[in-house]
């Protein structure tokens, strides 16, 4: 009778968690998945019946660049984080614990702001009147008919800036749990700086390296507001082709295929991931 009933306190534990997924992720989920196969009436709304004309539409060759673009920038930002958050989290974790408390509060406390707000400081601080750009000007550091806005290196610039929390907290609670005298191990038995950070550091993080990139990749996937307000129209991604087709275009379909495209890509980083760990876990068994 005990298993039993652990088993039936494990389910009314775990029963509102699941519930919340369900009403509040499954299904949505659900409903744009299946409003990618409904025709689009004249209204804005979906019509009757079923159709394919929102999914033969990702075929567009003009989505190929728009694709491409989200890609390589979500891709790069995600590095580009990593490489910040791997140094910036184990430093953190090998503080005192009474100074770890105050870093994370100051690594946190910009990110508490409204995230349009801080958005528009980046505009504010790239606008070709702006003070860095005329002081960039002035050094001769950049042309007199230079933009900091409105390409691509502005882009990848902000969407470093508003993910590189979610990189560095899961690298932070990897470290944290590290034994760092590992390091000093290896460096007695012969091992140089980097080979000893590459080959014993980086594998006792690797759950948070892998945590945070997920974290990052996925949130720039579904980027649309930093392109649209710092990139201009020339850098869009695919999250703003899904503004438009919903506000713009009013066809439900096509933005509800489009957003399938994105969760694609993310199931398949998730498959991926498991796919490694768990045999990663066979490697460790065998």
């Amino acid at each position: 009778m005990k298993p039993v009933r652990r088993s039936l306190a494990e389910w009314l534990l775990t029963a509102p968690a699941l519930l919340w997924l369900a009403a509040f992720f499954a299904l949505p989920t659900g409903l744009i998945l299946t409003a990618a196969f409904r025709p689009a009436d004249l209204h804005g709304g979906l019509g009757s019946g079923w159709s394919l004309d929102a999914v033969r539409a990702l075929a567009d060759p003009a989505l190929l660049p728009l694709a491409w673009r989200t890609l390589w920038l979500s891709a790069t930002a995600t590095g580009l984080c990593l490489l910040l958050a791997l140094p910036a989290g184990c430093c953190v974790a090998r503080l005192p614990r009474r100074r770890q408390g105050w870093v994370l509060l100051l690594m946190v406390l910009p990110f508490l702001t409204n995230f349009l707000i801080r958005v528009f400081a980046w505009k504010s601080l790239l606008h070709p009147d702006g003070a860095l750009t005329r002081c960039l000007q002035d050094w001769g550091l950049l042309a007199a008919d230079g933009m900091l806005l409105y390409h691509n290196g502005a882009v990848l610039a902000v969407l470093i800036y508003v993910h590189l929390p979610f990189a560095i907290l899961p690298v932070y609670a990897a470290a944290e749990k590290f034994d760092f005298g590992l390091l000093e191990a290896a460096r007695d038995l012969g091992a140089g700086p980097w080979r000893a950070f590459w080959r014993v550091l980086v594998p006792g993080v690797r759950g948070g390296i892998a945590a945070g990139a997920l974290l990052v990749f996925t949130g720039c996937l579904g980027q649309y507001v930093v392109p649209q307000l710092v990139g201009g129209t020339d850098q869009e991604m695919l999250g703003n082709r899904i503004v438009q087709r919903v506000f713009s275009d009013r066809n439900l379909p096509e933005a509800a295929a489009l957003a399938g495209l994105l969760l694609l890509a993310v199931l398949a980083l998730l498959f991926a991931q498991a796919w490694r760990q768990r045999r990663t876990e066979q490697e460790v068994e065998a």
